[in-house]
């Protein structure tokens, strides 16, 4: 078992990164190299701006190289607890924008020739308790009343005509889910917008930033000092860097996932429809399958940051949970194991803006897939002084109380979550 993302490991390296010495300016430095920063830099460079990307490692190796490979339309909420607590208009302008973020990466896959293995394969919201059948239900409602969505409302017995499991007692599917290989995708966005004339560096990590007055900023790394005309944040909340701002307003959350050997008859039998699956417990499961016959199958499994003994320990945890829900898959052969990090913010919800001369898009709250790669697009347009609504800028971002980076509650939380799936 490898105990690193199958995602990373099955894609292409990426081999148009920048060498040498930093160039002493840029009109923009994207700071970070996940989807969100190769978004960005993909459509500064296709604008002919004058861009630089600073990576710490390697491009997509965090979450946009680590998490379960889905991109579906639909906020971290349902849309009818959206409704209670924005109103209808807010609610529907968050919702919406998940629509059109995963509009916008099958066209940018479209437009850039990414060989990705990109479907529209639908997503099924699972009712792991009898109970949570009614939410589903609500939010059904909600998605048809309010948007009009090709949604439905699946009851047990369709469920067991999409996968072979007792487990469930109902789902909500929307056709509109999509799924596609991350690594392949990431590689193809690097190689884009290195192509349109990004310069992209990797093992770069920013050590400090100095304002220069107004949007203008000097960025420091191993490798050299760069005056940038504004700079994009595009990191997370990383631990490694002069970001602390961030980091007192963006919890670090782990979750694990694990992928099977092939078993293209098994998956026939148990997974026909080879849709996005996600349970509706707080320490749920989320799975897919892949292009090449394998099941992705991952989960909170525990709240933990990810290390090898960490991930060795999740991977039987969710080995076991696979073995619960899919009984028919008890046994096979497990070739991946690894953990990663969503990144959490309090009302669950991205942000994304401009704080202290900085630009910024983070905090997806493991929804980021889709989201990452259409707010590099729209941060890409405010750093161009274009008139471009963003979904997700804030009156408000107070940091957490009694947060300073270290997330000593997270154990509490797990506790509290274990006990809501239990008794709610």
């Amino acid at each position: 078992m490898k105990l690193e993302p199958y995602w990373l490991d099955t894609a292409p390296r990426f081999s148009a990164g920048a060498t040498g010495d930093l160039p002493a300016r840029a009109d923009v430095v994207v700071i970070g190299a996940g989807f969100t920063g190769l978004s960005a830099a993909r459509s500064l460079a296709r604008a002919g701006v004058d861009v630089v990307v600073l990576e710490s490692g390697r491009i997509h190796a965090q979450a946009s190289g680590r998490n379960g490979g889905h991109c579906s339309p639909g906020t971290a909420q349902g849309l009818a607890d959206l409704i209670d607590k924005y109103g209808p208009d807010t609610a529907k302008r968050y919702y919406g924008a998940y629509d059109d973020a995963v509009d916008f990466v099958e066209r940018v896959v479209a437009e850039e020739g990414i060989d990705c293995d990109f479907s529209r394969c639908g997503k099924l919201k699972l009712a792991s308790k009898a109970k949570h059948f009614a939410g589903l239900a609500r939010n059904h409602a909600a998605l048809r009343k309010h948007l009009g969505l090709p949604v439905e409302l699946l009851s047990a017995s369709d469920v067991r005509q999409e996968l072979a499991s007792e487990a469930f007692h109902g789902g909500l599917l929307d056709p509109r889910g999509a799924q596609m290989h991350m690594g392949k995708f990431g590689t193809g966005l690097a190689s884009a917008a290195a192509r349109h004339g990004a310069r992209i560096y990797e093992h770069t990590a920013v050590t400090g930033l100095a304002s220069l007055g107004g949007d203008r900023h000097r960025v420091t790394t191993a490798r050299g000092q760069i005056e940038a005309g504004r700079v994009l944040l595009a990191t997370g909340r990383s631990d490694q860097g002069p970001f602390q701002w961030w980091q007192r307003r963006i919890v670090p959350v782990g979750s694990f996932v694990i992928v099977t050997e092939p078993i293209p008859d098994l998956l026939d039998q148990v997974l026909p429809r080879r849709r996005n699956y996600v349970t509706s417990l707080n320490f749920g499961n989320y799975f897919r399958t892949t292009a090449d016959h394998r099941l992705v199958w991952g989960g909170r499994a525990r709240f933990a940051r990810s290390n090898p003994a960490s991930d060795r320990k999740s991977g039987r945890i969710l080995e076991a949970n696979l073995a619960h829900l899919l009984p028919a898959l008890k046994g096979v052969r497990i070739d991946y194991c690894w953990g990663g990090l969503v990144e959490a913010t309090a009302d669950r919800l991205p942000k994304a803006g401009r704080h202290d001369g900085l630009y910024f898009a983070l905090a997806y709250s493991g929804h980021g897939t889709q989201m990452a790669v259409y707010m590099g697009d729209l941060m890409a347009d405010v750093l161009m002084g274009k008139d471009r609504k963003n979904p997700w800028s804030y009156d408000r971002w107070p940091a957490l109380p009694g947060y300073a980076g270290r997330a000593w509650f997270l154990p509490l939380a797990g506790v509290s979550f274990r006990f809501k799936d239990i008794f709610y």
